[in-house]
């Protein structure tokens, strides 16, 4: 038997964990149950996120069957509000019993919860009216913490040495093309904005005449907040609705002409599998979301093919009004969670990553030395790759966002899923882009941001 603490530095922290009171139960529990304990892994996580995906305690088989093993993983921040013990010894017996499956295994990135994300963007005007607040008041302290006056300027001043020297040479093109992915709010446009034109108007120079900032997001109504937050610099702005995994789909008019692509709190929000290097083979983790024994999916099924707007309408008996679709909707979001399992892959190269890339693009990080969970930030990797397309020669890069930098940054820290009110959050998997950045042809680096959000730059190398 394996046992796995991932969060050991909470064994020291002010409030420490203690580790007898939440592992042993959950021992204890396997030697009592009829288990090969040769064939069983124990993997003990602090689950930071309030809503999330997990029971205290879950078993994931590893197949495949007839040589199956059993991962017990175990949410060690619940084990004073729960007991673990007892979880462990009802998962054992049979922890699957009664669940309501809302769809058949298959890779993470396909799950139904990436519907219910997809969901909460198209629907979110109707989902804020319900919760009486906007959605990035849902985040971590209220806002998104990638906002930064001082680091706008220093990027815009960046920008304008390398126009400067771009005119000099007569090869700056009349049009200044900034394109912004995800834009929540707009208050990150606005504060680009802002102080392009201040600086603009302090070096006395035309940039801010020519300049033309796209802002890009998914969902429509985002896009129109947005756009009252930068009213003022109307002229100089334009909204696009696009698929953020595929922005040269909307955009590839502007393919080589792009001088910044700037990236918000986004990538962390896009659809992902994960893969595992458990004693020296390559799994695919399979997920399948269920909701409590006793719930009916058939409502929730048609909740994430209607929208809660015409569930109500297809269904006035049940849904009489729109809120109440929409109550319906948080509270199934609130309860759906995602079963797990091990499954075998047969070779890295025949997984896909996006269409362009395949596993092979992995290898290198699976196999840095002993067992390790990561994410494929399938998503963040098709949007990145899509968008070093778009940059001038002289262009750049710029995401803040949650990213693991290091391989072992998956060995000590859970990543998620969790949910940020209704939509779905995984950590960013930087080592995978930076490695594929750099296959083609650009340098990719990581700098601390703040808190938690962490800036990753991409530029052609010289």
């Amino acid at each position: 038997m394996l046992i796995d603490f991932r969060p050991h530095a909470r064994l020291r922290a002010a409030a420490p964990v203690d580790l007898t009171a939440s592992v042993g139960p959950v021992v204890g529990a396997l030697v009592r149950s009829p288990w090969d304990l040769a064939r069983v892994r124990v993997v003990c996580d602090w689950v930071q996120y309030r809503e999330n995906f997990r029971e205290p305690v879950d078993a994931r088989p590893i197949l495949p069957p007839g040589r199956e093993g059993l991962e017990l993983a175990v949410d060690v921040r619940r084990a004073g509000d729960v007991p673990l013990g007892e979880r462990a010894e009802a998962v054992l017996r049979d922890g699957t019993a009664g669940r309501a499956y809302l769809e058949d295994w298959g890779p993470g990135s396909r799950s139904c919860v990436w519907d219910f994300n997809a969901l909460y963007w198209n629907a979110l005007e109707a989902w804020e009216k319900s919760t009486g607040r906007g959605y990035e008041q849902a985040l971590p302290g209220g806002e998104s913490d990638a906002r930064d006056r001082d680091a706008a300027r220093d990027l815009i001043l960046d920008l304008f040495g390398a126009w400067d020297d771009l005119a000099r040479a007569g090869a700056l093109p009349d049009e200044l093309v900034v394109v912004e992915l995800g834009v929540g709010n707009g208050n990150q446009a606005k504060v680009f904005l802002d102080e392009f034109r201040r600086a603009d108007r302090a070096c006395g120079g035309d940039y801010y005449r020519r300049l033309h900032y796209l802002m890009c997001d998914y969902s429509r109504h985002v896009l129109d907040l947005a756009g009252q937050a930068v009213a003022e610099h109307a002229g100089r702005v334009s909204a696009v609705a696009l698929d953020a995994t595929r922005p040269l789909t909307s955009l590839g008019f502007l393919k080589y002409k792009v001088f910044l692509v700037y990236v918000s709190n986004m990538y962390d929000n896009l659809p992902t599998d994960e893969v595992a290097q458990l004693s020296d083979r390559t799994y695919l983790v399979e997920t399948r979301a269920y909701l409590p024994a006793g719930e009916d999916p058939a409502p929730v099924r048609r909740l994430l093919k209607l929208g809660p707007r015409l569930l109500a309408e297809a269904d006035p008996g049940r849904f009489p009004d729109l809120d109440a679709a929409v109550a319906f909707w948080r509270r199934a979001w609130s309860a759906v969670r995602l079963e797990e399992r091990y499954v075998p892959l047969a070779g890295l190269d025949a997984y896909q990553v996006t269409p362009r890339f395949n596993g092979e693009a992995l290898r290198p990080l699976l196999e840095s030395g002993r067992d390790v969970r990561m994410h494929v930030s399938n998503g963040a990797v098709a949007s990145f790759t899509d968008s070093l397309h778009l940059l001038h020669p002289h262009g750049r890069l710029v995401c803040h966002d949650l990213f693991v930098t290091d391989v072992d940054g998956y060995r000590t820290m859970f990543r998620g899923p969790g949910k940020y009110d209704g939509s779905v959050v995984n950590w960013v998997n930087g080592p995978l882009l930076a490695h594929i950045g750099r296959r083609r042809g650009f340098d990719v680096h990581y700098e601390p941001f703040r808190n938690n959000v962490v800036t990753m730059t991409a530029q052609a190398r010289d």
